[in-house]
């Protein structure tokens, strides 16, 4: 999947919402390492160093275009590694390792917490949040497209990713039972986007640049503020993008891991 870091950064204030709610649940006071997990273009990864300005921080992701993005403005003491996670290992045991709204790409990413797990200090704490919005009419509407015959040859070899999201409860039985202490929650944000095409706009970031003319066409008709494409309109020239968030914040026992 091709990623536009530039697009993506459009509503980045909307994006990084989830994540300092998540953080907000990491008690770690003064980690050696800290790693983010699916960093994207790195202006939360940032935040991570202005948190801890101690630790070492890496921020890992597998888009050459989002890692090209980082680097070019990439800050000291911040190392940016492409890679893809489900390989990467850390050359330490980490302290803080974050993953925010990637683990749902990965094909199953409930085992893969098992070897996350693996990767933590003694005390050390595993914090991420995916989105569970694949049932929502950006993504159905946009897999839709993507899967009709006619469409197939103007998206060429690297059609949309489906992501997998499991409930709340999964996520903690399966932390729990690798001996974590496990705070997991759900949580609906309702962002309100200037514009009538915003829904579009906010996919875009995804990988709609891919598709056709006609089906950027048919999707910014379905993705306009109405009734009748299950979007609401706040006010005029705005529209809403509904996101449900599974996150967890979980620590192994014992002492370290920042405290």
């Amino acid at each position: 999947m091709r990623w536009d870091p530039e697009q993506y950064l459009r509503f980045a204030d909307h994006r990084g919402r989830p994540f300092h709610d998540l953080l907000a649940r990491v008690a770690a006071l003064a980690p050696d390492t800290v790693v983010d997990l699916g960093c994207g273009p790195g202006n939360l990864t940032v935040e991570l160093a202005d948190r801890w300005p101690q630790a070492r921080v890496q921020g890992i992701d597998n888009s050459p275009q989002m890692i090209d993005k980082v680097r070019a403005g990439a800050r000291s003491g911040v190392r940016f590694t492409r890679a893809d996670l489900v390989e990467w290992a850390p050359d330490e045991p980490v302290d803080v390792l974050v993953s925010n709204a990637t683990l749902q790409w990965v094909p199953g990413h409930l085992q893969l917490l098992d070897r996350l797990v693996s990767m933590l200090r003694s005390g050390g704490w595993l914090a991420f949040q995916v989105p569970g919005n694949f049932g929502e009419p950006s993504h159905t509407e946009l897999a839709a497209v993507c899967a009709a015959p006619r469409r197939r040859q103007p998206l060429g070899d690297a059609p949309i990713a489906t992501g997998t999201v499991h409930q709340p409860a999964t996520y903690l039985a399966r932390l729990a039972g690798l001996g974590l202490t496990v705070d997991a929650w759900e949580t609906t944000y309702l962002h309100v986007l200037p514009g009538r095409d915003a829904v579009l706009e906010w996919m875009r970031g995804l990988r709609c640049d891919g598709c056709c003319r006609g089906c950027r066409a048919r999707m910014r008709r379905s993705w306009r503020p109405s009734t009748a494409s299950g979007y609401a309109v706040p006010s005029p020239g705005r529209s809403t993008v509904r996101c449900c968030r599974s996150e967890g914040s979980s620590r192994l026992p014992g002492s370290g891991g920042g405290d």
